[in-house]
């Protein structure tokens, strides 16, 4: 599978699987050198296409519509369960997803407000008119890709706490299955610290975000393993029995895993992908 190499040697990837499953023929990937940003992507959204969900992945993405007569741009919080993702049949798409909880320093709103809300491009990054203009311009993905490092790079991540920091980092290596008394002994501080430190640097409650990470960990078991076993995979992640894990995947990317697994063998879903 052509597949694996991206996830083995990039770590962790928030994923979007209902952009890739709608796009008309190939979904472009790079994996960014900035740790900030996990990866551009690259797609045209099919004439047949379906509804595109959105999906928790904890990340903020900004959309481009490169549509030449009414190009457009947005910023998207992380969903808290899937829904409906507003992009138009045959447009020409271009993503940059930001690393799990990392806040863009150069958006003019706070990290409270951002998830589960989408914002103008425009309305919430000052003097972006330009940047915006070059990159809905060109269809290249390399040269979008180096527009947005050049206008962007010098403001790209706003400061998290230490606390913050940590925890993200061990919710990653722990794919969300971590209780917050673990991180009370982790960080030794408390319930109520924790909460209050965590929402300010990313949006989200802690739970909110492990949750979200153990979804995101389960569909990137679904796409490694050909043979998988529910019941195995809800015990790895921590959740208390296989229908509590069906419950929260169906919530999450809005159909059961094992209709997930058949309608990505079905629509051939690695052969859509492209590595750069």
């Amino acid at each position: 599978m052509t597949q694996l190499p991206f996830y083995r040697h990039s770590g962790f990837q928030p994923e979007q699987p209902w952009f890739v499953l709608n796009a008309a023929q190939h979904y472009s990937l790079i994996a960014s050198d900035n740790p900030a940003i996990s990866h551009f992507y690259s797609f045209d959204v099919a004439q047949s296409a379906s509804m595109t969900l959105a999906i928790p992945d904890g990340c903020v993405d900004i959309v481009f519509d490169c549509d030449a007569q009414r190009p457009a741009a947005r910023v998207c919080g992380t969903t808290l369960e899937a829904r409906g993702a507003d992009m138009q049949h045959n447009h020409h798409y271009f993503g940059v997803r930001f690393a799990p909880g990392i806040i863009p320093d150069f958006l003019d709103v706070m990290a409270e407000e951002i998830p589960d809300r989408e914002f103008n491009f425009l309305d919430v990054v000052p003097d972006a008119r330009l940047a915006f203009e070059q990159i809905v311009q060109t269809r290249d993905f390399s040269r979008q890709i180096a527009l947005f490092n050049a206008f962007f790079t010098p403001r790209l991540v706003r400061k998290a706490s230490a606390v913050t920091s940590l925890i993200i980092q061990t919710m990653r290596q722990q794919k969300g299955n971590i209780r917050i008394d673990q991180l009370e002994a982790l960080t030794g501080y408390t319930c109520r610290t924790i909460q209050r430190q965590f929402r300010q640097d990313t949006g989200m409650s802690p739970k909110a975000f492990s949750r979200i990470l153990r979804c995101q960990s389960a569909l990137g078991s679904i796409h490694l393993q050909q043979e998988v076993s529910f019941s195995d995979l809800a015990f790895d992640l921590g959740f208390s029995d296989q229908s509590h894990f069906l419950r929260e995947f169906k919530k999450f990317v809005s159909t059961t895993p094992c209709d997930y697994q058949r309608r990505i063998l079905h629509d051939a879903y690695f052969h859509r992908l492209r590595f750069h």
